[in-house]
């Protein structure tokens, strides 16, 4: 068992990280954090449209192709690695305090900003490995052709971008901005940039059909335009191939409002302050209980498998353990690798309809492999981020509510009848949301949409609970 004062070794290096202040009064305005929640913006925006420098051009395939969106990341720019490595770092950090590896006690405000520490210097260990493993890898040419000095400076700046995310994480997460969480912010802008720039895109491509724009909405006015056949027109506006169609977009739309509408299943919870008469409320468990965090965990974990393995196969595609964990073939047109072996292709979703009917086992697979690891990891984060029911009855009681007619042990066991159950069933729903999403074909894969509804949907209920607060009076 390693114990947290270990970590004391580490102080000096985590001195060297910046950190963002509390709030001096511990109440910032609806109007300042406004302000802040756009500048953190604005930085994010210009970091994903600033080009790295010393690179000629990005070659080869993407790596990240498949969860560029989740990790709020664009290639060849600073924000090549996005949230990868906070993402992670947090991950394994709350991991180890889960299971007991390391002992913190959240309570404690040293022990608690030590732990804090120890995420950053995490995520910048990781940042720095990856940004290393991202240049290693050629992405951005052969280490000759793009020289040391170049090389280095790439790493730099890759590395320095994630510090820059982190900051900008703090900022949100220690009370000046809303959502709590810059990460999701940034996952919410990128989801929702990708997903209306394939409606109303205006580039065109030259095809042996004749001229395509890449919006959905524009190519759809585009071809009734010019298109003398109207039923033609409207056949390739909705099932045209290699670019957005309307039915990307109205399956898009749909996993929207199905989401939204099952955001509104919970189960309420009559509890009352102790000796206080007629101060009574609702305790809420709801359905997705760990809100989207499982499907975050799931992709930080495949979206650094798919990295490794095909970093991995690039360099020995020849050795057996490296091909068993992945096999990956270039895309001529896309700019990216697809699996098509190994571990990897099997716990990658089936390119399109009809790959369920040609390969049903990799369907299956997927689909029990996705399912499982959601509603495992959203069963494993209740116990590590204090939300287990323990951890609930405990704060209630502190909080001196009960349920009326019941001891403290009956309040417990009602709890005990739905945060598990809501854990883990509402991860595999997730898990099957997701899924839907990516069979229906919807823009920006059932992982996006999932996640930037219920980040939006969160921040809709904040403002909502903020505005009752203040009687209407926000601004």
């Amino acid at each position: 068992m390693v114990k947290l004062k270990l970590l004391n070794l580490m102080r000096p290096a985590m001195a060297l990280l910046p950190e963002v202040d509390q709030p001096g009064k511990g109440f910032v305005p609806f109007k300042t954090r406004a302000l802040w929640t756009g500048v953190v913006l604005l930085i994010y925006l210009v970091c994903c449209q600033m080009p790295l420098y010393g690179i000629n051009k990005v070659v080869g395939s993407d790596p990240f192709y498949w969860m560029r969106v989740i990790l709020a990341s664009n290639r060849g720019t600073l924000m090549e690695l996005g949230i990868s490595p906070i993402v992670t770092g947090g991950m394994v950090m709350q991991l180890l305090a889960g299971a007991k590896i390391i002992n913190v006690d959240q309570n404690n405000k040293e022990d608690r900003a030590l732990f804090n520490g120890a995420q950053k210097l995490l995520g910048l260990l990781i940042a720095l490995f990856e940004a290393f493993a991202t240049v290693w890898s050629g992405q951005y040419g052969d280490i000759d052709s793009i020289g040391a000095g170049n090389a280095i400076l790439i790493i730099v700046q890759l590395t320095f971008a994630g510090v820059i995310v982190m900051m900008l994480d703090e900022v949100l997460s220690k009370g000046w901005g809303f959502g709590g969480s810059g990460i999701s912010l940034f996952i919410a802008t990128n989801i929702c940039e990708n997903i209306l720039w394939r409606a109303f895109s205006p580039i065109s491509v030259v095809t042996e059909a004749g001229t395509q724009y890449e919006g959905a909405i524009i190519a759809f006015f585009h071809l009734l335009i010019s298109e003398p056949n109207k039923i033609t027109a409207l056949q390739q506006a909705f099932y045209r191939q290699g670019f957005p169609n309307l039915n990307n977009l109205l399956a898009t739309v749909l996993v929207f409002l199905v989401v939204i509408y099952f955001q509104g299943f919970r189960v309420d919870l009559h509890v009352k302050k102790q000796g206080v008469a007629g101060h009574s409320t609702n305790f809420s468990i709801k359905l997705f209980y760990t809100s989207n965090i499982p499907i975050m965990l799931y992709t930080a974990l495949i979206s650094n498998f798919y990295f490794f393995s095909q970093l991995l196969y690039r360099r020995f595609r020849n050795f057996l353990p490296i091909r068993l964990l992945g096999q990956w073939q270039d895309v001529e047109m896309g700019g990216h690798s697809v699996p098509v072996g190994g571990l990897a292709y099997y716990i990658s979703p089936p390119r399109d309809f009809f790959s369920i009917f040609t390969d049903p086992f990799h369907t299956v697979f997927y689909i029990v492999f996705m399912m499982g690891a959601c509603a495992l990891f959203s069963k494993t984060w209740i116990e590590v981020s204090g939300s287990s029911v323990r951890d609930v009855a405990q704060q209630l009681k502190e909080q001196d509510m009960v349920k009326p007619g019941f001891r403290d042990s009956g309040l417990k066991n009602e709890l005990r009848r739905y945060i598990p159950i809501a854990a883990s069933f509402g991860g595999m729903c997730i898990g099957a949301l997701t899924i839907v999403a990516d069979f229906m074909g919807a823009i920006g894969s059932g992982t996006g949409i999932l996640l930037a509804v219920t980040i939006i949907y969160g921040y809709f209920e904040q403002y909502k609970k903020e505005k009752e607060q203040l009687g209407g009076n926000l601004w």
